[in-house]
């Protein structure tokens, strides 16, 4: 294939991704503060269903209500903040009666590393903004934080799609069109992450839809992957766990008699090889349940009874 024959391929791949897309994706404007400080802010925002759109948390933050979304065909219509979640980063905004059209959601735990991919945000409400680029790493970790409580938004997606102010909140979407992350933030330059559209932010999406918000468990741990020392791997046949780096003070681990050091292995019979195991295993429904901690501590196998609380955004 001819140099031009291979542009043309490029080109006609984020042409095609981009028209299946940009239709669906909107731009927010938010007013932010009060009296003499009132600003406006904003962002963009992707349509999930006939009235509901997607986008990140800190582009709606909790003081905001409802705000503006205009789309590339002129339509503006009024929104209501539905949910909020600061600790994926994610929130659920709706429109009334506005029949808009859905973007076609994929599943980022298919996308490999080299993989094109197009961001699509809309700064202005009447003119996307469009960037091009690769997959240039999975699995990476961005700390979100909600008051003085962080936690970790686990495999996002790291891509040279540079993203341009307003992005925030728009789509990362593969070649046939399938939005695969809500972009979120840059990673330095020339690089964008974007939270990840999977199983688990999907369950996230619907929790926002449904309740207004998303139920989490929380034990008070700072935690990090660490290899299993040699006895403990032969046992469990696995060869990596969860170190407890810091035990918050008064927390329910702190209660249970968690140590730091010790190396969580499974909970609740469930295995723990890494820190999103032990995020996606306290969910809603271990909240004021005991829960049974399998850790590694000088190098024998216990079991801690740990009691979480809910977990709770500032």
């Amino acid at each position: 294939m001819t140099e031009l024959g291979l542009l043309d391929a490029y080109s006609q791949a984020v042409i095609g991704a981009v028209e299946r897309v940009s239709p669906s994706v909107a731009s927010l404007r938010v007013r932010l503060g009060s009296g003499s400080r009132l600003r406006e802010a904003g962002g963009s925002a992707v349509v999930i269903a006939g009235d509901r759109l997607v986008t990140n948390a800190h582009v709606v933050p909790a003081s905001t209500r409802s705000g503006t979304a205009s789309f590339p065909d002129g339509r503006e219509f009024r929104f209501e903040v539905i949910g909020r979640d600061p600790f994926s980063d994610l929130a659920v905004i709706g429109v009334q009666g506005a029949g808009l059209t859905p973007a076609e959601l994929g599943d980022a735990s298919t996308l490999r590393v080299g993989q094109l991919v197009v961001a699509v945000g809309n700064p202005h409400g009447f003119a996307g903004s469009v960037t091009a680029g690769v997959v240039s790493a999975l699995g990476r970790s961005l700390p979100a934080r909600s008051g003085g409580t962080m936690r970790i938004i686990d495999n996002v997606i790291q891509t040279d799609a540079t993203l341009n102010p307003g992005n925030s909140g728009g789509a990362l979407a593969t070649t046939d069109g399938r939005v695969v992350g809500i972009n979120t933030a840059l990673a330095g330059a020339g690089l964008g992450l974007a939270v990840p559209i999977n199983d688990h932010t999907r369950k996230l999406i619907g929790s926002l839809m449904r309740d207004g918000r998303v139920r989490r468990a929380y034990i008070g741990v700072g935690a990090a992957p660490r290899p299993l020392p040699p006895r403990a791997a032969s046992v469990l046949g696995r060869s990596v766990g969860v170190e407890l780096i810091d035990i918050a003070p008064g927390s329910p681990a702190a209660a249970a008699g968690l140590r730091s050091e010790d190396i969580v292995v499974a909970l609740n019979g469930a295995p723990v090889e890494r820190t999103e195991d032990l995020q996606r295993l306290l969910s809603g429904e271990a909240i004021d349940r005991p829960q049974t901690a399998t850790v590694v501590r000088a190098g024998d196998l216990i079991d801690v009874t740990v009691r979480p609380v809910e977990l709770t955004a500032a």
